[in-house]
């Protein structure tokens, strides 16, 4: 038994590691690829490429379906109780699923890509970027599925070693169709961003189907008896179905919201760039505000399970150690980077994008960085309490109240509008998320401790240090944010451990997850 737990232990910490240093790549690609893509096709271009993107993303819902879910259920059970074959039927099944879902899809986006962007998406010009997406999605559904294996097996290389490889494709595609063409023109210039994708979606179902060739000629199944026979089909759906019909509708809202937000802002506008505000906000601004929180969503995902299996344990009091750990120290880090980021938001946005409107979005949207940091996590772990239901009535809701206050707000208030919108949207989804989980965990929270003493000391230090450097040292933008950067976090972690905020268990917490 001893051994079984440290084995387990050391597969965690292994996957760990390698979920973490793949986030912090990606993202870190992600945005200085970001950075130059900007600066080739212009806020406008990234906003078009967000709302195409967002079509996309709906579409894509239904090639995975869902299934991707069933397989890792389905497999984790087959491994316990089943054997090799009934493994390889059940990833087989679901591709074929799949696959047929992706098919159908490509059918209409393809051929109904010129009604959907004349007609929904306000712009013409998507048409030929949604056309070439089409034929990404049975590569999309296959890739999910042998993703969904790899996590039941409990190997998490494989899934992000195809992201890291997905991400360099993605990138060298792009910038040897733009580099090599200029002046393609904001369609065609969007609609080569789009081939890439395709293109590295391809490469990545690819390097997955080869690995799970690989993997599955090692697999060894020992289990002396076999499970009894059961009908596939309505085993697959009746996991994929609900999951899917979340998806779905939630999708479908959220792309909903794309297609009003640069319409709306666009009439309230009198120079007409609702699609660049768009592309600011959605596709420049808001992938800073969340770079800081890729190790946060690494431990989120790993704790999934560990808290499902302590919930069906019923160790509440695992449950809400864990709980009151990752909440603690979510706030700490998402207050910190909210006071830097409202201090030198327009230092940031003037370095990465030389544009002071994102570096007003940046200050703007600063102080809404801790309720969306914390409403992520609260949301994962909810999830593995099993209160995915809650969470999704809380998705639809949330979805539902923005594109509302978006028709009432957006066309009187323009970009100050949306900016309140996200302020009251995320506010709402962390208390009720964050609410429900001090409920079913039975979670005494300090707030005192976990948020009001982290607030103060973060800004008053961020603030301090700001006018020091400002008044007694000139230096170059980059410089100043770096040094402000590392004063400031020193000094708050100093404040921390001084009023016993956070101590060594806290860091061995961090540590071992």
């Amino acid at each position: 038994m001893m051994m079984g737990e440290n084995m387990k232990k050391t597969v965690f910490i292994k996957n760990a590691a390698i979920l973490t240093v793949s986030s912090l790549v990606l993202r870190f690609a992600g945005i200085i690829f970001k950075v130059w893509l900007a600066a080739e096709i212009g806020a406008e271009g990234i906003g078009l490429y967000q709302l195409v993107f967002s079509v996309y993303m709906f579409s894509a819902t239904f090639a995975t379906s869902g299934i991707s879910t069933a397989v890792t259920r389905l497999v984790s059970e087959e491994l316990v109780v089943g054997d090799k074959a009934g493994v390889k039927k059940i990833v087989w099944r679901c591709t074929q699923l799949s696959l047929v879902i992706a098919v159908v899809t490509i059918a209409v986006l393809f051929f109904g890509a010129d009604f959907i962007s004349k007609y929904i998406l306000k712009d013409v010009r998507a048409a030929l970027s949604l056309k070439i997406l089409a034929f990404s999605l049975p590569f999309m559904g296959i890739c999910s599925c042998i993703k969904g294996y790899f996590i039941a097996r409990r190997k998490a290389s494989p899934s992000s070693t195809s992201q890291l490889l997905e991400q360099a494709v993605r990138i060298a595609v792009i910038i040897g169709i733009l580099s090599r063409y200029d002046n393609l023109g904001l369609e065609y210039a969007c609609a080569a961003v789009l081939l890439g994708d395709t293109v590295a979606e391809v490469v990545s179902c690819v390097f997955v189907y080869i690995r799970y060739n690989t993997d599955f000629k090692r697999l060894s199944i020992t289990t002396p008896i076999t499970r009894k026979p059961y009908k596939l089909l309505p085993a697959i759906s009746h996991i994929a179905l609900p999951i899917t019909s979340g998806r779905y509708l939630n999708s479908l809202l959220r792309m909903i919201e794309n297609i009003l937000v640069p319409i709306c802002l666009s009439a309230a506008s009198t120079k007409g760039d609702g699609i660049s505000l768009f592309g600011m906000i959605k596709g420049m601004a808001l992938p800073i505000l969340f770079f800081p929180s890729t190790l946060l969503n690494a431990l989120s995902t790993l704790l999934i399970p560990e808290m499902s299996e302590a919930a069906v344990r019923e160790r509440h009091a695992v449950v809400q150690s864990i709980s009151y750990r990752i909440i603690k120290i979510t706030s700490i880090i998402s207050i910190v980077f909210s006071a830097i980021f409202l201090v030198c938001g327009n230092k940031i946005g003037a370095l990465i994008y030389k544009s002071s409107d994102v570096g007003f979005l940046l200050c703007a949207l600063s102080p809404i960085v801790p309720f969306m940091y914390l409403d992520a996590i609260a949301d994962g772990i909810l999830k593995g309490l099993d209160q995915q239901k809650f969470t999704f009535r809380t998705s639809v809701s949330d979805s539902a109240i923005r594109i509302i206050l978006i028709l009432l707000c957006l066309k009187r208030w323009g970009i100050y509008g949306f900016i309140g919108i996200m302020y009251f949207s995320n506010l709402l989804t962390c208390v009720l998320n964050t609410r429900r989980l001090v409920k079913i965990s039975k979670l005494k929270l300090d707030f005192s401790r976990t948020f009001f003493l982290p607030f103060c000391g973060a800004f008053a230090l961020c603030l301090g240090v700001n006018a020091l450097l400002t008044a007694f040292f000139s230096m170059p933008d980059l410089f100043y944010v770096i040094l402000l950067c590392i004063v400031c976090i020193a000094l708050y972690l100093v404040y921390l451990f001084l009023l016993g905020i956070i101590d060594r268990d806290d860091i061995s917490f961090i540590r071992r997850k």
